[in-house]
């Protein structure tokens, strides 16, 4: 059979089928009337924070780790913390010891960064043989955090209501907890959140207050926190709180008098997010009590519960059940948590059974408002008793105790002054924080194939997060034709490619030559798949050249180009949820960035080729201009799948972007080498790029030379005829 008759059997074989519409002689995807004649769900409402976020339990442990690999990943990746910070000496300051009967309190600080500070108080048994077991301790959005009084009034209301039992304990819950720990033969770390109590190196209007772009703090060399810049290497007010309470593990894990199998985390509120997102990123943690946070409901209302990338298609339900095997309790109030017995814990219970550990998890509603109150501290209490077998009288009762002043608490002294506080200051820390982040993922550039693939793990495994989606499988793309057209030497179909999965559509214009030559050039375009013609309908001449070559041409509209903008114009700032503070995390923590969903349209028309019955024997993938860049990140998301990837970006580099709505902005993308890190993924794929320079950028050099592929690289810098030059190499190869 010749390859023309070929051709005709795949047309056949589409009619048949009945997806080929013969009847639609233009190709449009809409009615007269504007209406589109696809569905894609990503045009359709954001999700935020307060949507619905339920868990679906694996059906095997197998299938479970797999899965807790990627949202631990995304997690991290979401944090700042991936690849994991480097562990360093950690050269704690401990002062003012205040004795008590039964235990101690001492004054710490530290830095966990140069110019960030981890501050708080330690607790430590009396009269007791370590090695001692370790509870860290964040304390969430209570007025003044470690300093907190409630005050004579509310304490009585509590104790009338039954949420207290005891006024000093009612009025200083934050302290009580740490005590009657510590009387239960518990070194406890008590630490500030950023902004509160001592923890001011960061202000506490910044990280829980921020509302408004502040533009003094969003260029490119002055950039701050919730900045464009800030977003691209993923420096974050959740991150920068996880990296505290990473540092404060890595502090208590080195003393001698810890018992490291035993070291736990308990904390209400924003406090309750620290605990569960240490513990499900850190194995450390052997045991965690989150309460009033787990929820399928709201999942933590402050920018510093939030990031970009966090909570995309998971939750904290999934996040709590992240520490399987691990024990978890939690408490819920009359608030957002207020259905977990029925809603989340289910669930739970039937993941840690899959496990295991059926008896791991626990979770218990109590009538009160939005509290770390007594009764939840009981069942706390009960839960680390049980499961560090502290071997204490059940019920616990939290006794009266002498509360410690302000004075006997800060760390803070003339003798230790505490940091400034201002945006200098602020700069400083981030962009320190931000060149030692850079230094780590460089030293990460690959000598040979073993750390070529360390770099691959981590670099690509970033890229995976960020584009946030598997390959498709073969069946999750299914093919619509519109139309179908005999031109002179080839057929030209508009389809409509639609991954079911997803709910997503890509409208596709694939050109197939009467004699093909079972190759196919994916040409995407800043026009979209109108890029691919004249204004007169005819092909414009680089195409027109590869198809009388005998190559096969696909152009697609990726979101909001071409087709996606009939019906309403294309968004010209990246679409926001009906929040009004300008954090980009309260909207792509929770809904891809717009690159990540155009290279989802291209990773459909990838899967859609390559898994054609009619085989072709190689894919090419080419971008010019911004859709250079898109090429460049589909490559290193599934670079197996193309033999050969063309890109020009016109100079372009995630690094210039200072808008927070800027559509291009994809966060991570500096932090990760940017374009270059984008292509030096890109192996074992041939790379022709053009640029400014004849020399192959040294990480796409290093990459490809420790893959031994050096040679499959090609460099362009001339001004002119770059179309017609990656033409040439596309056929000739």
């Amino acid at each position: 059979m010749d390859r023309r008759a070929a051709l005709q059997n795949i047309g056949l074989a589409l009619l048949s089928a009945g997806v080929v519409n013969t009847t639609a002689a233009t190709g449009s995807l809409f009615a007269a009337d504007g209406t589109p004649e696809f569905d894609d769900s990503r045009l359709g409402e954001l999700k935020d924070l307060s949507g619905y976020f339920p868990f679906k339990p694996s059906e095997s442990p197998e299938e479970w780790r797999e899965r807790a690999e990627y949202v631990k990943r995304q997690i991290k990746v979401a944090a700042g913390v991936w690849p994991e910070p480097e562990k360093m000496k950690i050269e704690a300051t401990l002062h003012g010891q205040v004795d008590r009967d039964d235990y101690t309190v001492e004054k710490v600080f530290f830095e966990s960064s140069p110019g960030l500070f981890v501050t708080g108080n330690l607790y430590r048994p009396k009269g007791k043989q370590g090695p001692f077991p370790m509870i860290l301790s964040p304390h969430g959005h209570f007025a003044q955090g470690r300093f907190h009084d409630s005050g004579e009034k509310r304490v009585k209301e509590d104790i009338k209501a039954g949420a207290e039992k005891y006024e000093v304990g009612g009025r200083y819950p934050l302290q009580a907890r740490c005590v009657q720990l510590a009387r239960m033969g518990c070194m406890v770390f008590h630490y500030d959140m950023l902004g509160y109590a001592d923890g001011f190196s960061l202000s506490n209007k910044l990280i829980h207050g921020f509302a408004k772009q502040r533009p003094a703090m969003s260029s490119e060399k002055n950039w701050g926190l919730f900045s464009a810049q800030s977003e691209l290497r993923l420096i974050n007010a959740l991150g920068l709180q996880t990296l505290n309470s990473i540092r404060a593990l890595d502090w208590v894990s080195s003393m001698p008098e810890v018992d490291t199998k035993r070291i736990g985390i308990t904390g209400a509120s924003g406090g309750g997010t620290q605990t569960f997102i240490l513990a499900a990123i850190d194995d450390r943690i052997s045991a965690a009590f989150p309460a009033v946070m787990v929820s399928t409901a709201m999942q933590g209302g402050c920018t510093c519960e939030n990031a970009t990338y966090l909570r995309i298609d998971t939750g904290n339900i999934e996040f709590a059940a992240l520490l399987a095997p691990r024990p978890i309790g939690m408490s819920a109030a009359n608030d957002w948590t207020k259905e977990i017995e029925t809603k989340g814990l289910p669930e739970l219970k039937q993941h840690f059974k899959m496990m295991g550990v059926p008896e791991n998890v626990v979770g218990k509603y109590y009538p009160f408002p939005h509290n770390y109150n007594y009764v939840s501290r009981a069942m706390m209490y009960e839960f680390f008793n049980q499961h560090f077998k502290l071997g204490k009288t059940s019920p616990i009762i939290e006794p009266d105790f002498q509360p410690l002043t302000r004075e006997e608490l800060t760390v803070w002294s003339k003798k230790y002054p505490g940091p400034p506080s201002d945006e200098q200051s602020e700069m400083k820390i981030l962009h320190s924080l931000a060149r030692n982040n850079a230094d780590q993922i460089k030293r990460l550039t690959p000598k040979d194939s073993t750390s070529l693939a360390k770099y691959r793990e981590i670099v690509g495994g970033a890229v995976e997060v960020m584009v946030g989606r598997t390959f498709p499988e073969a069946d999750d793309v299914k093919v619509e034709n519109i139309s179908e057209e005999e031109k002179q030497g080839f057929r030209q179909y508009h389809t409509l490619l639609k991954n079911e999965r997803y709910g997503e559509a890509t409208p596709a214009l694939f050109l197939l030559p009467n004699q093909w030559n079972q190759k196919v050039v994916i040409w995407l375009h800043d026009q979209g798949k109108s890029g691919l013609l004249q204004k007169d309908g005819s092909l414009a001449a680089p195409i027109q050249r590869l198809v009388e070559a005998g190559t096969a041409v696909a152009g697609i509209d990726v979101l909001y180009q071409g087709d996606f903008n009939q019906s309403q114009p294309a968004p010209t700032e990246m679409p926001v949820v009906k929040n009004p503070r300008e954090f980009a995390g309260y909207t792509l923590g929770y809904n891809h960035p717009v690159l990540s969903k155009q290279v989802h349209d291209v990773l459909n028309v990838l899967c859609f080729s390559k898994n054609h019955k009619s085989n072709p024997q190689s894919i090419s993938l080419v971008g010019f201009g911004f859709s250079g860049v898109r090429a460049a990140a589909a490559c290193a998301h599934s670079p197996e799948l193309i033999d050969q990837l063309a890109v020009d970006t016109g100079g372009f580099r995630f690094a210039e972007i200072t808008q927070i709505r800027d559509l291009r902005l994809w966060p991570g993308a500096v932090k990760y080498g940017d374009v270059n890190g984008l292509l030096s993924l890109c192996q074992p794929a041939a790379l022709w790029i053009a640029g400014d320079s004849a020399v192959v950028p040294k990480l796409v050099q290093a990459t490809y030379n420790s893959a031994g592929l050096l040679n499959k690289v090609e460099m362009f810098n001339e001004k002119a005829n770059r179309e017609n030059s990656a033409v040439d190499w596309l056929i000739k190869g």
